[in-house]
């Protein structure tokens, strides 16, 4: 028997607690969709997601410790790196219809699934663009309460310096989920987290939280930061 209970910090996250195992979960805004094959769970006439730690780098930080989850119902977000929706779903869920999701992705044949997702759940906006030119969606997306960025490519801190100087407000979130491997396979992932950190500060933005996101997420960190 499943028994779901709301996170005791996170509004609009639960958990889903079985005999023997506890996982993360949202409530989801499509009953009866799937997104990317995830169990369904229903409880009390309310039906939840399963958030899966290992396709999801914020359900894995959550996991790992994360202190302040800055989404919020609500909030406006603005994602960089959307893919085909895994995390963006999860996040829709929790901003509900009240909040936005502008979903930045640059591989053509990855955002035919990002905008079919778009067709069921209102509050996400698909964008098909480069996020390392911020200029080029000026004319969708306005300022934003929080900037999420997933990107497996190298210059990740410079591209969401880049993109916070758009749309970010003062005291706006960033999520940076950090791949050291997509960075540099050569060198300590310590050391390329440390300069990543290092260019985020010296463009003035305010290091609040570093997950490591090690087992779930191999040489991943999570940063959580305020744009200033």
């Amino acid at each position: 028997m499943n028994i779901v209970e709301p996170h005791p910090k996170f509004s609009g996250v639960y958990y889903v607690k079985q005999v023997n195992t506890t996982k993360l979960a949202t409530k989801n805004l499509t009953p009866g969709k799937s997104v990317y094959g995830e169990r369904l769970v229903n409880f009390k006439s309310e039906e939840f997601r399963i958030w899966s730690p290992y396709r999801s780098k914020l359900s894995a930080a959550i996991l790992s410790g994360l202190n302040k989850l800055p989404v919020v119902p609500g909030s406006t977000v603005l994602y960089l790196g959307a893919a085909s929706g895994t995390t963006v779903s999860h996040i829709s869920d929790i901003v509900l219809d009240r909040g936005m999701i502008y979903a930045v992705e640059f591989a053509p044949h990855v955002s035919r699934s990002l905008v079919v997702l778009a067709r069921s759940r209102k509050n996400i906006a698909p964008i098909v663009a480069d996020a390392r030119k911020p200029d080029m969606y000026s004319h969708f997306v306005n300022t934003v309460d929080v900037l999420y960025q997933d990107i497996a490519q190298p210059f990740q801190s410079e591209i969401v310096v880049k993109n916070a100087e758009f749309y970010a407000k003062n005291n706006s979130y960033i999520l940076l989920a950090i791949k050291a491997r997509s960075i540099d396979v050569t060198k300590d992932p310590k050391s390329i987290y440390k300069n990543e950190i290092k260019y985020l500060i010296d463009h003035g933005i305010e290091i609040l939280e570093q997950i490591n996101l090690d087992p779930l997420e191999k040489d991943h960190i999570m940063i959580l930061a305020k744009y200033k």
